[in-house]
Formats: structure tokens, C-alpha cells, sequence
């Protein structure tokens, strides 16, 4: 039965509806574009499938302008798409032309993670698939993995995680694990960019009360996307929970923060920022908002100039030599 014909099982606006058949039908995120040259920046992309066998698990590569880059060796950013856990991969348009964008101005090389996503796959699947997708970036740093870009142009001295929104959180969730796994990873991994992360609570904070619907469509969705574990304090999206491990386990020297005005995630942001700067983790955290925006604006407009200083900013952070203590609101 075509899912326009089959009723309706429930419904999570604007993201996608379930019927009584199985079919997800995603509302968002559902266009693609294919790897390639692009014709706006020279940044050459390949994707990579069976990371994980048996799986929809796949890696989109970037590199910039791979017919003069000769043997040179680049950071290596590792990026998560949002998009609620349940929406988006890394050939969605926004994504794809995003890292084309922040490859081709920050000169990476950089690795897009589609993992699978709830309700089919609910977390902590989407963790353990990016996990295992990290691990399989990281048997390059030798220099003979499978893949001859990695192999090639990869600097695995200086190795980011980054992500947006739930891809800011699996970010910050691999960190966590990298900073207490046993035995240590094969790399270290050297900072990691949250932009506008989605991390959450029982109880509001800050500004949230003031916009209840907002903050109603956001106590929703991680029950949706952890029905193992409904709670807002799991430590995975409220790592300022009591319980929550304690940050100075976060395996990186480096965090930087984005966080936008209008956002109704903004001061978990900020709350983030602080709890990190007082926990006795040993490394340099910094934190810039953006006035006058919401969540992600940059994925919709990367042309206007406040996306550009976004761009720049996390460029800057990706390739400086010495980390530095900088707020910028």
C-alpha cells in the first residue's frame, strides 16, 4: 500500500510522519545532491559506503581543489549533520553545500557522517554508527587505509570533531567517550566545534520559559528519538545533569562554542560553556554568539555576512597554531 494511502500512525511536526505500515515519511532534508567537483569552490567530494556492513552508514569526503594540492597535508575535520537525530544526510543540499563552503575557506579535508537515524534506528544507534565511522577515518592515520584521500592529504596531528544542532551533540557525546575509552584511540583528537548544539533539560533555564512552544516542540523530541530513555536530564542531552559524567573527561584541548540570539538552545550553550570553563577540564574553551539569528541560519543563507563570520571563525579555529581564551558576544 502507497504510504499516501495507509493511515496515518503518528505524526512529529515538521520533521516527518509515521504510518501504520512502517514507511517514514521525512518532510525535511529529502532533496539530495550528488559528490563531485564543485563548480563555486574546485572542493572534489566522494562518498564511501560500507563503513558499517549491511547498513545505510556512509561517509562523504572533502577535499579542496584536489588538482593543486599535491602532497599536502591538512586538518582533518570530522563533522555530524543535525537535524533532530531523524532528519538530513550529508547530501542533503544544505550540508553538502556547507562543507563546500567551510572546506574550500578553511582549507580541510573533511568527512561528513550519515548515521542512522529514529524512529527506524533510535538512539543510541545514531552514536554507536558514528563511533564506528570515527574509528574507520582513524585506521588512516598510518597512512594505509582504503581510502587514498585520507591516506594522502590527511593531518592526523590535527584532528577536529564538529556538527550542528544533534550533530553538535554527537560531537560532544564522541568526545566524552574518546576522553575515557579503554584502550586509548589510534589518534587524539584536537578540538571540537559545536555550532548551535542541542543539548537540553528537565527544567528551563535562562530565556526558555518565555517561548513555550518552542520549548514544548524541544521536550518532545528526545523522548521521540531515545524512547530507551525518555528523561531530558540523560546526561547524553544534558551533560550538566546531576549524575552527568564529569567534563574534565571530555577528550579534546580545544572547544569552541557557536550559539545564535534567537535561539531557544542558547543558553544550554552558554551553560556548556561555563560548566566546562569551572569543571577542571585541561584545556581552552571559547564560545561567540551571533546577534540577531536562530538555529542554524547559516545551512539556509551561507551567503549573507554573519554566515561568512561563522565560516571564518571556525576556519580560524580549525588551522591557528596556539589556542587562545576568547568570548564574543
Amino acid at each position: 500500500m502507497a504510504a499516501s494511502n495507509a493511515e496515518l500512525d503518528y505524526e512529529f511536526l515538521p520533521y516527518l510522519r509515521v504510518y501504520k505500515n512502517g514507511h517514514v515519511e521525512r518532510l525535511l532534508g529529502t532533496d539530495s545532491l550528488p559528490a563531485g567537483t564543485d563548480s563555486q569552490t574546485g572542493v572534489s567530494s566522494k562518498d564511501i559506503s560500507n563503513i558499517i556492513p549491511d547498513s545505510e552508514v556512509y561517509i562523504r569526503i572533502y577535499v579542496p581543489n584536489i588538482s593543486i594540492l599535491g602532497n599536502q597535508k591538512l586538518p582533518l575535520v570530522i563533522y555530524f549533520h543535525g537535524g533532530g537525530f531523524c532528519m538530513f544526510t550529508p547530501s542533503s543540499s544544505n550540508y553538502h553545500n556547507y562543507l563546500n563552503t567551510l572546506v574550500s575557506e578553511a582549507r580541510i579535508i573533511a568527512v561528513s557522517v550519515h548515521y542512522r537515524r529514529p524512529p527506524e534506528h533510535p538512539l543510541p544507534i545514531a552514536y554507536e554508527d558514528s563511533w564506528q565511522a570515527l574509528q574507520w577515518v582513524f585506521s588512516h592515520c598510518n597512512g594505509d587505509g582504503q581510502e587514498p584521500w585520507l591516506n594522502e592529504h590527511a593531518n592526523f596531528g590535527r584532528v577536529f570533531l564538529s556538527g550542528d544542532s544533534a550533530g553538535a551533540n554527537i560531537a560532544h557525546n564522541l568526545a566524552m567517550a574518546a576522553g575515557s575509552v579503554e584502550p586509548e584511540l589510534m589518534v587524539d583528537i584536537l578540538g571540537v566545534a559545536l555550532v548551535h548544539p542541542y543539548f537540553w533539560g528537565s527544567g528551563p533555564i535562562g530565556s526558555e520559559a518565555l517561548y513555550p512552544d518552542k520549548k514544548a516542540h524541544v521536550d518532545r523530541l528526545w523522548s521521540f528519538v531515545c524512547p530507551s530513555n525518555p528523561d531530558n536530564n540523560d546526561p547524553r542531552i544534558n551533560p550538566m545533569s546531576e549524575g552527568a559524567p564529569s567534563l574534565t573527561s571530555l577528550g579534546c584541548r580545544r572547544v569552541l562554542i557557536s550559539v545564535a540570539e534567537k535561539d531557544i538552545l542558547k543558553d544550554r550553550g552558554w551553560a556548556y560553556f561555563q560548566a566546562l570553563g569551572r569543571s577542571g577540564w585541561m584545556g581552552v574553551v571559547e564560545i561567540q554568539e551571533t546577534e540577531g539569528e536562530d538555529h542554524v541560519f547559516h545551512l539556509n543563507n551561507l551567503q549573507c555576512q554573519k554566515s561568512k563570520d561563522l565560516i571564518k571563525n571556525l576556519a580560524h579555529f580549525f588551522n591557528r597554531e596556539m589556542p587562545h581564551f576568547l568570548i564574543k558576544h
